[in-house]
């Protein structure tokens, strides 16, 4: 298996923040809690007692009692920013997120000003995957928090730049900037915008910022994978080998980076080293299917055939309807000689997906050798669908139709194999020469 191979799981194994979380600072991006810090002040001080009485249940967490008490005062006072607002807060806590963004909606539509309201109203957005979410949490950063004035803007940028990603990354990247700025000691910003970079090919500047983020938090498992990553991308091996028995030697008992060495080792073909270290890493994380399946390439490519179709047997019961998993189990029992199993794996594989043209030709090839002719032949036409035709395949149907006694579609197929192989394949083209021989009539 190649350098990309390797890098197509290294990205698996690296969670993107979003879903894993956040430093404690910036915890509601990824959760989309929203923030409360001090009430909201009212600048009427004749505040009614009903909305008194509802900070002081959501003080102790009884939403319920908070939610009857805050709708009797925006039935009375519709306009009022902070009652809105609290009952923004109490809905999510209650699970009702439509309510709770309706909630926050009419409380910056009474009072577009408050970094809270428009923060909250943005996080939900987010958190309920709808659309609007840039323009509240724009507002947010322009505005100034009620406490906690740093990490509060910290806390809209870095949401903002997550929101950004997808449609305007330089737009990100400069939001991820501002939010280190308000939070220098955060290592979050600098961790996404290394991703972000890293996403866009853009490896020198996601290198500094991995580093940046490491230095921050040493013990940043992302920051490792991230920085292999830039390495392995760059084909700088040794660097990457380096760097990550640098990490062990600190921490023995990490085992992304146990898994991270294991795909740079196995990327420089240094195979028995690369099974130690994945072995070690997934005896920590044995969940871990990233790191299970690259172990299992590196036994197949290792020729520890039977190890690694014990290994990829356990990734078809976790992954079922992962049709590339199922290919690679076929592959490896065509190793095996064990063709009927690995002719099922392959019908699994293209059942899963349809237009695999690769996996009809492995198709083919298992059918052959299990003397399913009919099945190789229907295989290599629906691979000569979404794949150029090349002259294996040629050869390998001339052969299932001579099986089958039908000589003249041997025959075709014997002398379009003969017109494109150049001399690339001696023993095949001796064998469709003889067989010509054979089975063509006679003049």
């Amino acid at each position: 298996m190649g350098t990309s191979n390797y890098l197509r799981h290294c990205a698996l194994c690296a969670p993107l923040l979003w879903a894993v979380g956040l430093p404690a600072q910036t915890s509601t991006v990824s959760t989309g809690r929203t923030v409360r810090h001090h009430q909201v002040q009212v600048e009427d001080q004749s505040q009614p007692p009903e909305l008194i009485k509802a900070e002081a249940a959501i003080e102790r967490k009884d939403y319920a009692a908070a939610e009857l008490l805050l709708r009797k005062v925006v039935a009375s006072q519709p306009t009022s920013y902070q009652a809105w607002f609290d009952l923004g807060f109490v809905y999510n806590a209650l699970g009702k997120p439509e309510d709770s963004i309706t909630a926050y909606r009419k409380s910056v539509k009474a009072k577009p000003d408050v970094f809270e309201s428009n923060l909250n109203l943005g996080l939900m957005l987010v958190k309920n995957k709808q659309p609007g979410a840039a323009e509240y949490l724009r507002a947010a950063t322009r505005l100034k928090p009620t406490s906690h004035v740093e990490q509060g803007h910290a806390t809209a940028w870095l949401a903002l730049a997550h929101v950004l990603e997808a449609n305007d990354p330089n737009e990100a990247i400069e939001a991820y900037r501002q939010a280190s700025a308000h939070q220098p000691k955060d290592s979050e910003p600098h961790l996404s915008a290394g991703q972000l970079l890293e996403a866009q090919n853009k490896f020198a500047e996601a290198e500094q910022q991995y580093k940046q983020a490491l230095a921050l938090d040493p013990s940043s498992s992302d920051a490792v994978v991230g920085l292999a990553n830039i390495y392995m991308r760059g084909q700088r091996l040794p660097e990457a080998e380096q760097y990550l028995r640098k990490v062990l030697a600190d921490r023995p008992n990490d085992a992304t980076a146990h898994l991270q060495l294991g795909r740079v080792l196995a990327a420089d073909q240094q195979y028995d080293a690369a099974i130690s270290e994945l072995q070690a890493g997934l005896k920590m994380a044995p969940e871990d299917l990233a790191g299970r399946r690259d172990l299992a390439e590196v036994y197949a490519n290792a020729g520890k055939h039977s190890e690694a179709e014990a290994l990829y047997r356990s990734l078809v019961s976790a992954q079922p309807k992962d049709p590339e998993v199922h290919s690679q189990l076929g592959q490896t029992l065509m190793k095996l000689k064990k063709f009927g199993e690995a002719e099922q794996e392959f019908l699994a594989a293209v059942k899963l997906k349809p237009d695999w043209g690769a996996a009809y030709g492995d198709l083919a090839v298992a059918a052959n050798e299990n003397h399913d002719y009919p099945l190789a032949i229907k295989a290599l036409d629906m691979r000569a669908k979404y794949l150029p035709e090349i002259p294996v395949g040629y050869f390998l149907r001339a052969t299932a139709y001579d099986h089958l006694r039908d000589y003249h579609q041997a025959a075709a197929n014997y002398h379009l194999f003969l017109q494109v192989a150049n001399g690339k394949y001696p023993d095949q083209e001796w064998q469709a020469r003889h067989r010509l021989i054979t089975i063509e009539p006679k003049k």
